[in-house]
């Protein structure tokens, strides 16, 4: 008897034991879903706690929590205490995952879960549920990308049309793009879609509103099969469910969901090798070319503007004008290239020109030849070929181009004749005079003398009030620093935004920019510029990590760029984030 009362009483010290032990444990909703369906965790604890670390969950995005819920009850005199935090993930992609640990500080005392392994399959068929707000935002709200043309050739534009199809029956409050769309092997051009207002339209015969998020020309630069990459939005909506109010009305439940424009593929035909001039460099559109000279008649020394033009539509920016062929006795220039083009949905529309300045050295006529320029003209899907007509420059007065200088001489020589005077020869003098009275014009008591008189007195309260402002700015030091290192940056990066919009000028001019300022700051030479150097120097003079980043990254911008397809809106982010940048480190260091 005494052997079984020890028993009883042991066993009751463990099961009191047991039920004061803290519990700390993850379960999920499934251990294997699809890549289009959500998963649930829950973490959950039988004693509160502080300090909750959930994992990283990686292989998932986070659609959903951490929702937070606290159970406490009483039983037969006994506490029962449970808290979870929740969450609800979306797979990234197909494969074996494990929902690593979470960690919680319970009395002072860290506890972990155990790991667990999920598996991510292929999509599957998920019942359609009219009433769930999921499936109710995947079939009332659509992504669209339309595409003018996918078999164009190559250098032939075509545009993207980025649409959000909304039904009525739901509303979206928010939405920001979480994936651009890089355009590999093409040209492109951003057109501006401020200021867009909703409309109404239809979508696979269905009523819907339509918002236009984006317009982009593209310029394919390669042949063959080209992937357009997507748009993808992250929406926050309000669908309706399945309750209603007191009046009747039909309650909205907010969504959260992510849509995509899915992936474009272009077929890029080559242009046809039959009947290609030797001279092409490229030009496709429709085009008319232009050459002409600002003066046909000039003497030697003078300067005249010799001007090659390209109009029309089509790829002006990714071709180049031909080239003059002049005679040796005319002085030719580096010319000057213009470009005048605007971009809107059907492709580059304007003109580029190269402006050449000639200096004629001796007299006589020179011919300009005729220039030629072809192209592949799209509405025949042929060659054609331009050509301008001979100009000729006729220089009147200077040096004679001849070989040798003595038969100059002879020639003045001969041709020298004596001055014959007559009788008339001061006949253009005015001898008689046509004088007439003119009024005394006094200055004394007019309405300029008063003006005179009374400036001072006005700019006197007007110079009081600016030297006020200018104390009052020089005082501002924190101020005079900003305008300072701006007025740096601007300085350093001027010839970088002269040559926006062409991508090895730019790149080059702002990389010398930035070279040139780091020189003149960190007081070092050329053969010294490391990015170890620059790194080291800029850390001694006290200038944050993320500017020194920003700075290096900047440099490998303009190293990537010449080998890359870049557009103007990235130079004129990389411009900006130069400008920034140098005002950084300027105001930062010592």
């Amino acid at each position: 008897m005494k052997i079984k009362k020890h028993i009883y009483i042991i066993l009751l010290l463990i099961s009191t034991f047991v039920s004061a032990q803290v519990k700390f444990d993850a379960k999920i909703s499934k251990n294997k879903l699809g890549v289009n369906e959500r998963l649930r965790v829950d973490f959950e604890m039988n004693q509160d706690g502080d300090n909750f670390n959930p994992p990283d969950f990686t292989g998932f995005t986070v659609v959903g929590g951490p929702n937070q819920s606290v159970s406490n009850s009483w039983i037969n005199g006994k506490r029962s205490f449970k808290k979870t935090y929740t969450y609800f993930l979306a797979p990234k992609k197909r494969g074996n995952f494990i929902i690593s640990q979470a960690t919680i500080k319970i009395e002072g005392e860290i506890f972990k879960t155990t790991p667990i392994k999920v598996q991510v399959t292929a999509a599957v068929d998920i019942p359609k549920d009219p009433n769930n707000p999921n499936y109710l935002a995947s079939e009332n709200i659509h992504l669209v990308a339309e595409v003018s043309k996918t078999n164009p050739y190559l250098n032939e534009a075509i545009t993207v049309v980025y649409k959000l199809y909304v039904s009525p029956k739901i509303a979206v409050d928010n939405w920001n793009e979480i994936d651009t769309p890089r355009y590999n092997d093409f040209w492109s051009q951003n057109i501006n879609t401020k200021g867009q207002k909703v409309q109404n339209g239809t979508y696979k015969g269905e009523d819907y509103r339509y918002l236009v998020l984006r317009k982009t020309v593209l310029y394919p630069q390669k042949t063959g099969k080209l992937n357009i990459e997507p748009l993808t939005l992250d929406l926050s909506m309000r669908v309706p469910s399945n309750r209603r109010d007191i009046f009747g009305s039909l309650l909205m439940t907010r969504v959260s969901r992510t849509v995509s424009a899915g992936n474009k593929t272009i077929n890029v035909k080559a242009l046809p090798n039959e009947g290609k001039p030797v001279d092409f460099t490229g030009a496709v559109g429709d085009f008319k070319l232009d050459v002409s000279s600002s003066k046909k008649e000039l003497d030697a020394s003078e300067s005249l503007q010799l001007k090659v033009s390209v109009k029309g539509s089509g790829n002006l920016k990714l071709f180049k004008l031909p080239k003059i062929s002049l005679p040796s006795s005319l002085e030719v220039y580096e010319p000057e290239h213009k470009e005048s083009v605007r971009t809107n949905l059907s492709g580059m529309q304007g003109s580029i020109s190269d402006s050449y300045t000639v200096v004629p050295q001796f007299k006589g006529k020179y011919p300009i030849p005729s220039i030629s320029f072809s192209y592949f003209d799209l509405k025949t899907e042929s060659y054609k070929r331009l050509s301008s007509d001979e100009i000729v420059i006729n220089v009147l007065n200077g040096p004679s181009n001849n070989s040798s200088s003595s038969e100059n001489n002879t020639t003045l020589n001969s041709n020298k004749q004596a001055v014959v005077l007559n009788s008339n020869q001061f006949a253009f003098i005015k001898t008689k005079t046509n004088f007439s009275n003119v009024k005394p014009n006094y200055f004394f008591k007019t309405k300029l003398f008063w003006n005179l008189l009374l400036l001072p007195l006005l700019v006197i309260p007007l110079a009081i009030i600016i030297r006020k402002k200018k104390a009052s700015r020089n005082a501002d030091v924190y101020g005079n620093k900003i305008r300072k290192a701006n007025k740096l940056a601007r300085k350093y990066l001027g010839n970088a935004k002269k040559s926006l919009g062409k991508k090895e000028a730019f790149y080059i001019a702002l990389e010398k920019a930035l070279h040139n300022y780091l020189k003149a700051k960190l007081h070092i030479e050329t053969n010294e510029l490391s990015k170890d150097k620059i790194k080291s120097l800029l850390n001694e003079k006290g200038v944050e990590e993320t500017v020194i980043k920003d700075f290096e990254s900047i440099l490998e911008s303009c190293e990537l760029a010449r080998y890359t397809p870049i557009d103007i809106v990235t130079m004129q982010e990389d411009y900006d984030k130069s400008a920034k940048t140098i005002s950084l480190i300027d105001k930062q260091a010592r």
